[in-house]
């Protein structure tokens, strides 16, 4: 029970264990659900969400937010399709869009770090200037005619895993490594810990938040490309109620909005789980106009038992500790005397 109760306080573990528990689940109800093609499936459906997860997770773990990452990834999407339908190579159009991504993330940073404005502020600002701005650029159109040769990058298998999937994994890998590994990853803790005292012993605070939004917003925009991949066209909502999803799926995935806790390999199956709990929907068979609803109490009724189980878990162990000690003490007693 000891080694059971450490394995499920690891958050990621118990998120893979709901993930897994909430699949079976919906596959004795309807058993396409369980299929290897429905998960793939699955999978390749979270990859938007689960990239754009992986950059909020550094903001959030700076004790900051962003909610423009869905205009950054739309504004992005815009650019690309207007590049490739304009005849530009496909490496010039990615590069220019990443550049998009940059600059909205630095222009975030830069507001809050240096200009103290709140990031909430900062951010619903900066979703309605890219907001603006792709209704501009696209004249209010969708965007069609999209290159072939870009469009088929969707369908590029390896190892049985399509290009976009592989790219998800190969951000939250790098990204959960440079977290983990690395010193400078530390130091989003850090700041989001405790500010003050980071830039006590020589963290460079502003420096580290700016970093965090440029990270975010290069996300948002490496999740735009992927969109164009994918779907082959680009509406003039893309990206639109984004923000929440991807904020949801990393506070699932256990990265506090207090900042300083949480790894984006929570906030990676944070993006699943979400993800798989709309596509459940459908596997039932419940009427569209239901979607919203289900999705938000089943997602309240997950976090609020998870967040239970794992007091209940640390109260356990607590318990243990001071039976322990009290049974130590008792001993040293008697044998004092």
């Amino acid at each position: 029970m000891n080694l059971l109760s450490k394995i499920m306080k690891q958050r990621e573990i118990s998120i893979v264990v709901l993930i897994v528990v909430f699949i079976a689940i919906v596959g004795m109800v309807n058993s396409k659900f369980v299929t290897g093609k429905s998960l793939l499936l699955l999978v390749e459906s979270a990859i938007i969400l689960l990239i754009l997860a992986v950059g909020q997770s550094f903001v959030l773990l700076t004790r900051e937010i962003d909610v423009s990452v869905g205009a950054t990834m739309g504004l992005s999407a815009a650019v690309c399709g207007l590049l490739l339908t304009s005849g530009v190579s496909g490496w010039v159009s990615a590069l220019a869009v990443l550049a998009v991504g940059v600059l909205a993330g630095l222009f975030n940073g830069l507001g809050v770090a240096y200009l103290r404005i709140p990031a909430i502020i900062m951010t619903l600002g900066t979703l309605g200037i890219l907001r603006g701005f792709m209704i501009i650029l696209t004249g209010g159109k969708w965007i069609e005619d999209i290159p072939n040769y870009f469009k088929k990058l969707s369908g590029t298998d390896f190892i049985g895993l399509p290009l976009p999937v592989w790219i998800g994994l190969v951000i939250l890998v790098a990204a959960y490594l440079v977290l983990r590994l690395t010193k400078f990853g530390r130091y989003f803790y850090a700041v989001g810990d405790n500010a003050d005292g980071a830039r006590l012993i020589g963290i460079p605070v502003s420096k580290v938040r700016v970093l965090a939004f440029v990270l975010s917003g290069l996300s948002a925009s490496v999740a735009g490309l992927i969109f164009v991949i994918n779907i082959g066209f680009v509406p003039n909502q893309t990206g639109s109620g984004m923000e929440l999803q991807v904020i949801a799926a990393a506070v699932l995935g256990g990265v506090s909005l207090n900042g300083g806790l949480g790894t984006v390999l929570g906030a990676g199956l944070g993006a699943i789980f979400l993800t798989a709990i709309n596509s459940s929907l459908i596997y039932l068979k419940i009427p569209a106009y239901w979607n919203n609803a289900i999705s938000g109490f089943l997602l309240l009724v997950i976090v609020i038992s998870d967040s239970r189980f794992q007091s209940f878990l640390a109260n356990s162990q607590f318990k243990k500790k001071e039976t322990a000690e009290a049974e130590g003490g008792g001993q040293g007693d008697e044998a004092t005397l």
